[in-house]
Protein backbone atom coordinates (compact mmCIF):
# COMPACT_ATOMS: atom_id res chain seq x y z
CA UNK A 1 0.00 0.00 0.00
CA UNK A 2 1.04 3.56 -0.69
CA UNK A 3 0.78 4.72 2.93
CA UNK A 4 3.24 2.04 4.03
CA UNK A 5 5.57 3.07 1.20
CA UNK A 6 5.52 6.67 2.44
CA UNK A 7 6.31 5.51 5.99
CA UNK A 8 9.12 3.27 4.77
CA UNK A 9 10.61 6.08 2.67
CA UNK A 10 10.37 8.40 5.68
CA UNK A 11 12.36 5.93 7.78
CA UNK A 12 14.96 5.64 5.02
CA UNK A 13 15.24 9.44 4.75
CA UNK A 14 15.67 9.73 8.52
CA UNK A 15 18.44 7.14 8.52
CA UNK A 16 20.16 8.94 5.65
CA UNK A 17 19.78 12.20 7.60
CA UNK A 18 18.16 13.84 4.55
CA UNK A 19 16.45 16.67 6.42
CA UNK A 20 14.44 18.19 3.53
CA UNK A 21 13.10 14.79 2.45
CA UNK A 22 12.41 13.79 6.05
CA UNK A 23 10.43 16.98 6.58
CA UNK A 24 8.42 16.54 3.37
CA UNK A 25 7.65 12.85 3.93
CA UNK A 26 6.88 13.49 7.60
CA UNK A 27 4.36 16.11 6.53
CA UNK A 28 2.79 13.75 3.99
CA UNK A 29 2.53 10.89 6.51
CA UNK A 30 1.01 13.30 9.03
CA UNK A 31 -1.51 14.58 6.45
CA UNK A 32 -2.44 10.99 5.60
CA UNK A 33 -2.89 10.11 9.27
CA UNK A 34 -5.11 13.16 9.74
CA UNK A 35 -7.17 12.09 6.74
CA UNK A 36 -7.46 8.60 8.22
CA UNK A 37 -8.83 10.13 11.44
CA UNK A 38 -11.32 12.22 9.45
CA UNK A 39 -12.60 9.20 7.53
CA UNK A 40 -12.37 6.84 10.54
CA UNK A 41 -10.92 3.94 8.54
CA UNK A 42 -7.61 2.83 7.06
CA UNK A 43 -6.90 4.74 3.88
CA UNK A 44 -7.08 3.16 0.46
CA UNK A 45 -4.33 3.95 -2.03
CA UNK A 46 -6.78 6.25 -3.83
CA UNK A 47 -7.37 8.22 -0.63
CA UNK A 48 -3.61 8.53 -0.05
CA UNK A 49 -3.25 9.73 -3.65
CA UNK A 50 -5.90 12.34 -2.91
CA UNK A 51 -3.78 13.58 0.03
CA UNK A 52 -0.74 13.74 -2.29
CA UNK A 53 -2.65 15.61 -4.99
CA UNK A 54 -3.89 18.13 -2.44
CA UNK A 55 -0.31 18.70 -1.28
CA UNK A 56 0.88 19.14 -4.85
CA UNK A 57 -1.90 21.63 -5.55
CA UNK A 58 -0.98 23.68 -2.46
CA UNK A 59 2.67 23.73 -3.50
CA UNK A 60 1.81 24.80 -7.06
CA UNK A 61 -0.18 27.69 -5.62
CA UNK A 62 2.81 28.56 -3.45
CA UNK A 63 5.11 28.51 -6.49
CA UNK A 64 2.85 31.09 -8.18
CA UNK A 65 2.82 33.30 -5.10
CA UNK A 66 6.59 33.09 -4.62
CA UNK A 67 7.24 33.90 -8.27
CA UNK A 68 4.93 36.92 -8.12
CA UNK A 69 6.74 38.03 -4.98
CA UNK A 70 10.18 37.62 -6.55
CA UNK A 71 11.19 34.74 -4.27
CA UNK A 72 12.75 32.39 -6.82
CA UNK A 73 14.62 30.33 -4.20
CA UNK A 74 11.40 29.49 -2.35
CA UNK A 75 9.60 28.70 -5.63
CA UNK A 76 12.45 26.32 -6.54
CA UNK A 77 12.14 24.56 -3.15
CA UNK A 78 8.40 24.06 -3.71
CA UNK A 79 9.06 22.69 -7.21
CA UNK A 80 11.52 20.18 -5.76
CA UNK A 81 8.89 19.02 -3.28
CA UNK A 82 6.33 18.68 -6.09
CA UNK A 83 8.77 16.50 -8.05
CA UNK A 84 9.27 14.21 -5.03
CA UNK A 85 5.51 13.94 -4.46
CA UNK A 86 4.78 13.24 -8.12
CA UNK A 87 6.96 10.11 -7.93
CA UNK A 88 4.20 8.51 -5.84
CA UNK A 89 1.45 9.30 -8.36
CA UNK A 90 0.44 6.85 -11.09
CA UNK A 91 1.75 7.50 -14.59
CA UNK A 92 0.11 10.56 -16.09
CA UNK A 93 -2.05 10.28 -19.18
CA UNK A 94 -0.62 11.73 -22.36
CA UNK A 95 -2.20 14.72 -24.08
CA UNK A 96 -2.94 12.46 -27.07
CA UNK A 97 -4.91 10.04 -24.87
CA UNK A 98 -6.89 12.91 -23.37
CA UNK A 99 -7.50 14.43 -26.80
CA UNK A 100 -8.80 11.09 -28.13
CA UNK A 101 -11.22 10.78 -25.20
CA UNK A 102 -12.39 14.37 -25.69
CA UNK A 103 -13.01 13.77 -29.40
CA UNK A 104 -14.92 10.57 -28.58
CA UNK A 105 -17.08 12.44 -26.06
CA UNK A 106 -17.83 15.19 -28.60
CA UNK A 107 -18.62 12.59 -31.26
CA UNK A 108 -20.88 10.88 -28.71
CA UNK A 109 -23.06 13.97 -28.46
CA UNK A 110 -21.47 16.10 -25.76
CA UNK A 111 -21.58 19.57 -27.26
CA UNK A 112 -20.52 21.92 -24.49
CA UNK A 113 -17.68 22.26 -22.03
CA UNK A 114 -19.58 20.88 -19.03
CA UNK A 115 -20.90 17.84 -20.87
CA UNK A 116 -17.51 16.93 -22.31
CA UNK A 117 -15.73 17.46 -18.98
CA UNK A 118 -18.38 15.32 -17.27
CA UNK A 119 -17.60 12.43 -19.58
CA UNK A 120 -13.82 12.78 -19.80
CA UNK A 121 -12.66 13.72 -16.29
CA UNK A 122 -13.75 10.44 -14.63
CA UNK A 123 -11.74 8.48 -17.21
CA UNK A 124 -8.53 10.25 -16.17
CA UNK A 125 -9.09 10.64 -12.43
CA UNK A 126 -5.67 10.76 -10.85
CA UNK A 127 -3.84 10.52 -14.16
CA UNK A 128 -4.42 14.01 -15.54
CA UNK A 129 -4.79 17.51 -14.16
CA UNK A 130 -8.26 19.04 -14.54
CA UNK A 131 -6.76 22.21 -15.99
CA UNK A 132 -5.01 20.24 -18.71
CA UNK A 133 -8.21 18.40 -19.60
CA UNK A 134 -10.14 21.68 -19.62
CA UNK A 135 -7.63 23.30 -22.00
CA UNK A 136 -7.83 20.35 -24.42
CA UNK A 137 -11.65 20.35 -24.29
CA UNK A 138 -11.71 24.08 -25.08
CA UNK A 139 -9.30 23.58 -28.01
CA UNK A 140 -11.37 20.76 -29.46
CA UNK A 141 -14.67 22.59 -29.02
CA UNK A 142 -13.21 25.71 -30.67
CA UNK A 143 -11.94 23.62 -33.58
CA UNK A 144 -15.44 22.18 -34.07
CA UNK A 145 -17.30 25.43 -33.56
Amino acid sequence: MLFEQLQSDLTTARRAQDKPLTLLLGTLVSDAKNRRLELDHDLTDEEVLEVLRRGIKKRRESVEMYEKGGRAELAAKEREEIAVMERYLPAQASADDIRAAVRAAIAGGAGNLGAVMGRVVPQFKGRADGGTINAIVREELAARG
